[in-house]
Order: C-alpha cells, then sequence, then structure tokens
C-alpha cells in the first residue's frame, strides 16, 4: 500500500527524492504520512483536494476493512 501511494506521489511531483512514506498502526487505524518537499505540496493536495481524496479513496480501497486509513500529507 505505501508502494502505491509513493509511486503516484513520485509521479505527481517535480522533485521524486524528496517523497517518503511511512506507515504507523494504532489499534483503531492505520495512519501513512506522505513527505513531499514544500514547493511540491500543491500538486499532492490537487484543486479543490482532489488529488488528496483520490489517494485517499486508493488506500481505503487497498486496506483492511477494519481499520480507519488516515492519509496526512506533510
Amino acid at each position: 500500500m505505501e508502494d502505491l501511494i509513493e509511486y503516484v506521489a513520485k509521479s505527481l511531483v517535480d522533485d521524486p527524492t524528496q517523497v517518503r512514506v511511512r506507515r504507523r498502526d494504532t489499534s483503531s487505524s492505520i495512519i501513512i504520512e506522505l513527505h513531499v518537499a514544500q514547493r511540491d505540496t500543491g500538486r499532492i493536495i490537487g484543486k479543490n483536494g482532489k488529488v488528496a481524496n483520490a489517494l485517499r479513496v486508493l488506500l481505503a480501497v487497498n486496506e483492511q476493512r477494519d481499520k480507519r486509513v488516515i492519509l496526512k500529507i506533510v
């Protein structure tokens, strides 16, 4: 799952070397932290948050049903 987010993010940004994905598991949720260069944050969020929402949908479809998946863009 992290590999998918990393692949999509690297395809969208100007500086793919700055893309890092980290996963943290809690008892009730999975938190995916996506780190990109500051100037690329807008590309990952997208107009009206459409790209970020699409990434969240990919995570929700791809992950377990018993845990909530949270995408944090840092």
